[in-house]
């Protein structure tokens, strides 16, 4: 069963220790050890980032960072986007999305952006208004394409 998720949106320096530590856990446990990719999670971007972390029974089971235009790339940009295993069959993935894609239009105001996707994820992607950009690239031995919303 569904339940509703309990949304925060912080900027680096609003994050607790104990919620920056849950943040880089789950990015850890995801991307490293789930899609075994050893490479460096802690790039120094998130200081730029706006933090969106989504709380189900206070465990931190969705994620993502938000960029304004020419903090990361050129146009504004979403990325670790994550959804904690044991709650992906619930279409969390979808709202977490969606919430990203609000507070990019809204709070930063921007119209435009960039996404570095996963290529195993392009039609996740393409549901969400985004369209195919480049080639395929290799990064941290995973393929990825670039994707584009205006």
């Amino acid at each position: 069963m569904k339940k509703d998720i309990s949304w925060k949106v912080s900027r680096f320096d609003e994050l607790s220790t104990d919620e920056l530590y849950e943040i880089l856990h789950l990015r850890c446990k995801v991307f490293v050890l789930e899609q075994d990719a050893p490479y460096l999670d802690m790039d120094y971007k998130d200081q730029k980032a706006v933090h969106l972390h989504g709380y189900i029974d206070g465990k931190l089971i969705a994620y993502c960072r938000i960029f304004s235009a020419g903090d990361y790339f050129e146009e504004a940009s979403i990325g670790r986007v994550i959804v904690a295993q044991e709650y992906r069959q619930y279409g969390y993935g979808h709202d977490l999305m969606i919430k990203a894609i609000e507070l990019a239009n809204v709070l930063l105001t921007e119209r435009v952006i960039l996404i570095s996707a996963q290529e195993r994820l392009q039609r996740f992607y393409e549901s969400h208004g985004f369209v195919k950009v480049s080639d395929t690239y290799m990064e941290d031995g995973i393929p990825h394409i670039r994707m584009r919303k205006e």
